[in-house]
C-alpha cells in the first residue's frame, strides 16, 4: 500500500499529513516555521523533514508515492546550493521525489479542484496569483513591505498609524482607532489629551524604532474600530479592499469566470476587509481556503493517483 505526503511550510509553523489512496489521513506531523527567507536553510529543511517524519510515524517512507511541499519563500530554492540542503533533508527522511511549490498553490488547491483560477492572499503581506493547471503562472504584488503588500496586515497597520499622526498633527480629537494605536504604541497614558503635540513626535519615534513589519500588529485595531463605527477605519478598510480586488482582477483574463480563492486572516469573512472584498466580487465564484496542508496532500495524491484522486478527509 502506498501513501502520499502533503506539507504546508510557513514562517511560523510547518504541518505535514500522510494520506492514502482513498483520501484517509493516516498521520500528522508538526514543526516550527520553515520559510527559508525567515530561517537558516538548514533549519528550515530539517523542520520540514521533522514534520514529515512525525506524520509518517511507523509507515514506510519508501512507500511514499509522492510528496508536495507548499512553502513560503520557495523561490529561495532556485539557488542550487540551497536546493541541495533541502534535497539532503528529503533523503535523510527517506522519501522522494518531493515537489516544492509556492504556498498560494496549496492554498488554492485546498478550496477547489478546478485547475484554473486565481488566488488572493492577504496576511502579513499580500499577493495575487493566476492559477493554470494548478500552477501559479504569474503574480501581481507580493513585493514586500517596502514596495507593496497592498491591503495586507502590514499595510493596514501602517495606515492606522499614519491616520493617527494626521489627527494629532491637526490637533484633532483621537477617535477609536487613534486611541487604540496610541495605547498600543505608547501606553495607556498616551490617550490623555493633556499630552498635546508631544504625542505626534512620540508616535513617529516609536514607529521608526522598530522593524517596519511590526506595523502589522496595529491591523486588528482597524477592524475593531470599524465595528465601533469609526469613519477612519471604514475608509482604510474600503481602500484595502479596493487595492486587493484590483490586484486579483489584474491577475485574471477579461471576463474570466474561474474561481477566486481567498487566503489569509485579513480576508476572513468575519473581518471588514474580507467582507468588502467579497461584496466587490459578488458576481464571481469566491471561495475561502480551508487548510493549505490538505491542498498539498491532494496535489500529491493527484501526482500519484491521477485526477480522480479523492480529496483528503480531515480527522
Amino acid at each position: 500500500m502506498t501513501h502520499v505526503v502533503g506539507v504546508d511550510a510557513g514562517g511560523t509553523s510547518t504541518r505535514a499529513i500522510v494520506v492514502d489512496a482513498s483520501g484517509a489521513v493516516l498521520g500528522t506531523g508538526r514543526a516550527d516555521g520553515a520559510n527559508p527567507n525567515s530561517h537558516p536553510p538548514h533549519t528550515a529543511a530539517s523542520r520540514i523533514a521533522s514534520a514529515i517524519t512525525g506524520a509518517l510515524g511507523g509507515l514506510d517512507p519508501a512507500a511514499t508515492a509522492a510528496c508536495v511541499v507548499g512553502m513560503a519563500g520557495v523561490s529561495k530554492l532556485s539557488d542550487p546550493s540551497i536546493a541541495e540542503i533541502f534535497e539532503a533533508a528529503w533523503k535523510d527522511a527517506g522519501i522522494g521525489p518531493v515537489r516544492t511549490v509556492p504556498d498560494p498553490e496549496v492554498a488554492y488547491a485546498s478550496a477547489t479542484s478546478s485547475p484554473d483560477g486565481s488566488v488572493l492572499v492577504a496576511g502579513t503581506g499580500s499577493i495575487a496569483g493566476r492559477i493554470r493547471g494548478r500552477r501559479m503562472v504569474s503574480t501581481v504584488g507580493g513585493y514586500g513591505w517596502l514596495l507593496g503588500d497592498e491591503g495586507s496586515a502590514y499595510w493596514l497597520g501602517r495606515e492606522a498609524v499614519r491616520s493617527t499622526l494626521d489627527v494629532l498633527g491637526r490637533g484633532g480629537e483621537p477617535g477609536p482607532l487613534a486611541r487604540a494605536v496610541l495605547t498600543e504604541a505608547l501606553g495607556p497614558s498616551a490617550v490623555d489629551p493633556a499630552a498635546g503635540a508631544s504625542l505626534w513626535r512620540a508616535l513617529i519615534t516609536s514607529a521608526n524604532a522598530e522593524a517596519p513589519i511590526r506595523l502589522a500588529r496595529f491591523a486588528p485595531f482597524v477592524s475593531e474600530a470599524y465595528r465601533e463605527g469609526d469613519p477612519t477605519a471604514d475608509e482604510i478598510t474600503t481602500r484595502a479592499a479596493a487595492l486587493l480586488v484590483t490586484n486579483v482582477m489584474t491577475a485574471r483574463d477579461p471576463g474570466e469566470r474561474t474561481p477566486i480563492v481567498l487566503v489569509g486572516g485579513v480576508l476572513s469573512p468575519e473581518g471588514p476587509v474580507g467582507a468588502k472584498v467579497r461584496a466587490e466580487l459578488a458576481d464571481l465564484e469566491v471561495l475561502t481556503s480551508t487548510d493549505g496542508v490538505l491542498g498539498a496532500a491532494w496535489l500529491a495524491a493527484v501526482d500519484a493517483y491521477g485526477e480522480g484522486a479523492p480529496r483528503p478527509v480531515p480527522r
